[in-house]
């Protein structure tokens, strides 16, 4: 496990582990690590906490591919550029298109060769001439994606109630049910304010405290066995 490290991605400030490989890396350094836009710019947290060296993680981790340079900083600058203004164009397309849909963000391959627009609808919409439009002022492959709301947190990100930044954006991989019978087990007072998250729907921790409520009930069992 000791090739393992802690690393944060620098387009969605998410924290990732990665296998360093044979390239030395220390907290600090920026490298390129494996992602499905064929690359993303990060920086090296930790190589030695608990948490890179949780077996666990060996089975989710990404390969660092290499040391980030000075023209992959700038690369990825320029590419964060170029996002900004093609999101800036999309919206104007939608208004004038009277679209009733909502961009979340728009995400560059690394390539440059094909862009992921991320949006929010109620239902299924035609943007059929939305994607001629971009993808002749972009010049560029457009796929149009829809997401739920939950992920547009998750990529947009924010603070929850706790202060801290988003579970979703911060450390999640994936989405797991949450019932209100999660919240009525711990007790908690049913009120849609406190216990709904950024996004509108209930917040992913119930499904943590339960989880850890869980355990310590058992272990009090245990206790009262012995």
């Amino acid at each position: 496990m000791s090739d393992l490290i802690c690393v944060q991605s620098e387009t969605t400030g998410r924290l990732v582990r990665a296998r360093s490989g044979e390239e030395p890396l220390v907290k600090g350094d920026r490298c390129i690590v494996e992602s499905e836009f064929g690359g993303d710019l990060a920086v090296v947290l930790d190589g030695q906490s608990v948490l890179c060296r949780n077996p666990k993680a060996a089975r989710t981790a990404v390969q660092v591919l290499r040391k980030a340079t000075d023209e992959d900083v700038r690369k990825f600058d320029w590419l964060r550029e170029r996002e900004g203004k093609a999101f800036e164009l999309c919206l104007r397309r939608i208004q004038e298109r009277k679209l009733p849909m909502k961009l979340v963000a728009v995400r560059y391959f690394f390539n440059e060769k094909k862009g992921l627009f991320y949006y929010t609808a109620d239902g299924r919409i035609d943007f059929r001439q939305l994607v001629k439009d971009l993808a002749r002022d972009l010049r560029m492959r457009i796929e149009m994606r829809q997401v739920g709301v939950r992920d547009e947190a998750k990529m947009i990100g924010g603070l929850g109630v706790c202060g801290r930044c988003l579970c979703c954006s911060s450390f999640m991989k994936t989405f797991e049910p949450v019932t209100i019978q999660k919240a009525r087990k711990q007790q908690i007072v049913i009120n849609p304010t406190k216990i709904s998250g950024l996004c509108g729907r209930l917040m992913c921790c119930l499904a943590f405290e339960e989880e850890t409520r869980g355990r310590l009930f058992h272990q009090d069992d245990r206790l009262i066995e012995d």
